[in-house]
């Protein structure tokens, strides 16, 4: 990676040892949430709209209060108001985010203004895309693994993700010409099914077609039960070494196969890949297709359903096994930075939220390849 190498000797020979004299010994988390701060370096990502410009009552610091949620992430702390406790009441943990006093802590209502701005403004996706270019530049991943996780939320289904006009109806029979023309706009308005359209279209198109409301959702397991849960599906794309390349929010009833070219895009404009894994879920010609013409070779497990099986070769098999990484991301993400008690509502936000651990699984992974 980059310059990954010497920052890794920089810290661990200079910055951890000089902290330590100053605010004690520094836990496994702490040294975790510094390296996040130092690979990421928060302030680049504060532009205009998130300082203050000489009008009205000066703002908080949003540079301190977007370590503070990267500090969340990192304890899995599930309420903001928890978050502010540990920072109130640990002097390490606040002066790490900045803070000296207890009394500059900001409110709780301050942290959910500065987050719903964070949500608005996509912070987090530009630091994700930003740490993975950066590391990635003539670097080759081998396989990224593609897979979906269900995300429960805290907010009732939308009843429609596209919701119809209602339109007046004209009293009386339709005459023949009426009959015809509601004939022809009823065949127009036929859809044609999201994979057959995706290839033609760029990222920032399909991403805008796939569904973002909270809806109702069923997975099926590895042991052939079903799961279903209110809420959102996060769609992730994941490299060697269990680095996260890519990741998707979609409404909880998308089928896993939609976003899988969109998760191909966004990954292929960060780093240069080798190989696509998926699972039986991602079996359609148009996903190999548009994996084959972006240079990659498509190692997906045949869908029984599609007829006779036909099995990978053993080569491809050998890769296959390279897909647990992904699922072992999503197992991480719930566990321990915070995608089992998303308490925001609203698709930005909670993408921001879910997005924070993402990151912080993102630096660790790429300083766990050192070591």
């Amino acid at each position: 990676m980059n310059d990954l190498p010497e920052l890794y000797f920089t810290m661990e020979t200079y910055l951890f040892p000089m902290l330590e004299e100053e605010i004690g010994e520094l836990t496994a988390k702490m040294k975790e949430f510094l390296r996040i701060v130092e690979m990421i370096k928060p302030s680049r990502f504060i532009n205009s709209t998130l300082r203050w410009c000489g009008l009205g009552r000066p703002m908080k610091d949003r540079e301190k209060m977007l370590r503070a949620f990267f500090l969340k992430s990192v304890y899995d702390l599930p309420t903001t108001k928890g978050l502010i406790e540990n920072l109130k009441t640990n002097l390490s943990l606040r002066r790490l985010c900045g803070w000296e006093y207890r009394g500059e802590v900001p409110s709780e209502a301050t942290f959910s203004r500065a987050f719903g701005i964070f949500a608005e403004e996509k912070v987090c996706d530009t630091i994700h895309a930003s740490l993975v270019r950066e590391n990635y530049i003539d670097k080759i991943v081998g396989h990224a693994s593609l897979d979906s996780t269900a995300i429960i939320g805290r907010e009732k289904a939308c009843r429609k993700n596209t919701p119809k006009l209602k339109l007046k109806k004209k009293r009386g029979r339709k005459s023949k010409a009426e009959k015809a023309a509601l004939s022809e706009q009823e065949i127009a308005e036929v859809k044609t099914r999201r994979l057959e359209v995706q290839p033609n279209r760029i990222l920032p198109e399909n991403l805008a077609d796939l569904p973002q409301g909270c809806d109702w959702g069923g997975k099926r397991d590895s042991k052939g039960k079903t799961s279903y849960w209110c809420g959102y599906k996060l769609h992730l794309a994941v490299g060697d070494g269990e680095v996260p390349l890519a990741a998707i929010l979609s409404s909880a009833s998308l089928h896993d196969s939609q976003a899988a070219i969109p998760l191909m895009q966004m990954s292929s404009e960060r780093a240069t890949i080798l190989y696509d894994l998926a699972d039986s879920a991602y079996d359609a010609e148009e996903i190999k297709d548009v994996s084959e013409k972006m240079g990659h070779i498509p190692i997906i497990d045949p869908n029984p359903r599609r007829g006779e099986t036909i099995e990978l070769s053993p080569a491809r098999k050998m890769r296959y096994r390279e897909r647990s990484t992904v699922e072992r991301v999503n197992s991480d993400l719930k566990d321990n930075y915070g995608a089992r008690h998303v308490r925001v509502k609203g698709h930005w936000k909670v993408l921001c939220h879910l997005m924070f651990g993402v990151i912080a699984i993102t630096v660790k992974q790429l300083f766990n390849m050192l070591e």
